[in-house]
């Protein structure tokens, strides 16, 4: 079984288990549906901590950077953005360079990714290489981290005529065919709630979110699930060959497909994922809290940590095929970065900076690339429209 806490970039301390304390709103109501309604599945739980209208962890709180729960790699160095902004650059000529270029990022966090994303694409018109149209739609269901967005975006896309900006909640208002289509997905699909399956004496059962004799939240087995029925929702048929020990867990996301063959729609397009997981598809729980910058009890508190689970993109680059999309990856954080130069740019920083911020800059670059830190662990995965050539660097 996987360790969650060992493959995560968001936080390297664990937070003590909470005590029977004051329980969050959310909470109450949790427990209340599971009285009424019976044990909840992990999928509708992680659902409902992170996006209940009301209550729900990604509606309302700002959760990225020193004063919120975790830090991305956008906010570690501008080096990260600037470098997908070289990568965008590249994929509009192989394009064919069209006049538009539509750009969609899907959960932009504090609009960090963008602004130096946007810096450098600036850089290149400077030098006659520009886009004529680009138009910017931002997917984000947090409010508070919308309007960060809009302050952020606000001056660069007010200063280029060229620029338009368009907020959407979900993917399902995005234009059903936007032309040329660039997507960065960066720490987005490791937040799409998992659906999970725990292997019993008796087989196969729905993992749950129950009540324990106490009236605390425990996770218990639910309803009987079949190795077909397993199959046909999309978990890996790899480790459903397997034997699975009792005990075992394993993990799909339901709402991956769809939104793949709704970004598919879009062509000619090419797209990043950007996320924690793991290359091949195995067992185990990888459903983790993260909470001031510290691992936290993914039951305690519910819509007051951020949960996520780790990707399996191998799982990921099937659904993409599946949606009539060319895969190339994943390829570790690392090489990726280091290939479009990441390492140049932190150099040329670094020779116009004094001592500290030059060691600052060394020190946040080495985070992102480092096989020690985030550089293996996190991996990349290229999609784009069969039609197109392969992305850098993936490709030749």
């Amino acid at each position: 079984m996987r360790d969650a806490a060992s493959m995560s970039g968001r936080s390297e301390q664990r937070e003590p288990a909470a005590g029977a304390g004051p329980i969050s709103a959310l909470a109450a109501l949790i427990r209340a549906d599971i009285a009424a309604n019976g044990p909840m599945p992990v999928q509708a739980y992680m659902a409902r901590c992170l996006y209940d209208p009301e209550h729900g962890y990604y509606r309302r709180r700002p959760a990225i950077g020193a004063a919120g729960d975790f830090v991305t790699a956008p906010e570690i160095s501008q080096t990260f953005g600037e470098t997908i902004g070289v990568w965008t650059m590249l994929v509009w000529r192989a394009m064919g360079r069209p006049e538009a270029l539509q750009l969609i990022e899907l959960g932009p966090g504090r609009g960090t990714l963008m602004d130096d994303l946007l810096r450098t694409l600036g850089t290149f018109a400077a030098r006659g290489a520009g886009i004529k149209s680009l138009a910017l739609r931002l997917v984000e269901t947090n409010a508070t981290l919308g309007a960060l967005q809009r302050g952020r975006l606000a001056a660069r896309i007010d200063a280029d005529p060229a620029v338009t900006a368009t907020w959407h909640e979900t993917i399902d208002s995005l234009p059903a065919d936007g032309g040329p289509t660039i997507v960065i997905a960066n720490e987005f699909v490791d937040c799409l709630p998992v659906r999970q399956l725990v292997r019993t004496e008796a087989g196969l059962a729905e993992r749950c979110v129950g009540l324990g004799a106490d009236g605390r939240l425990r996770f218990v087995a639910g309803s009987p699930v079949s190795r077909a029925e397993a199959a046909a929702a999309g978990f890996p048929a790899a480790v459903l060959a397997g034997a699975l020990a009792d005990g075992a867990v394993i993990e799909a996301r339901p709402d991956l497909p769809p939104l793949l063959a709704r970004l598919a729609t879009h062509a000619p397009l090419a797209g990043l994922v950007i996320d924690y997981g793991h290359s091949e598809s195995a067992a185990g729980d990888t459903l983790q809290a993260v909470r001031r910058h510290r691992f936290a009890d993914p039951l305690e508190e519910p819509g007051l940590a951020d949960l996520t689970a780790q990707v399996d993109f191998a799982s990921l680059a099937r659904d993409a095929a599946e949606a009539g999309l060319a895969v190339e990856g994943p390829m570790a954080q690392g090489p990726f970065l280091m290939a479009l130069g990441i390492g140049i740019r932190a150099e040329r920083l670094m020779h116009s900076a004094d001592a500290p911020t030059a060691n600052m800059i060394e020190t946040a670059v080495a985070r992102l690339v480092d096989p020690a830190a985030m550089g293996v662990r996190f991996k990349v995965l290229g999609l784009r429209s069969p039609e197109l050539p392969p992305l850098a660097p993936f490709g030749p």
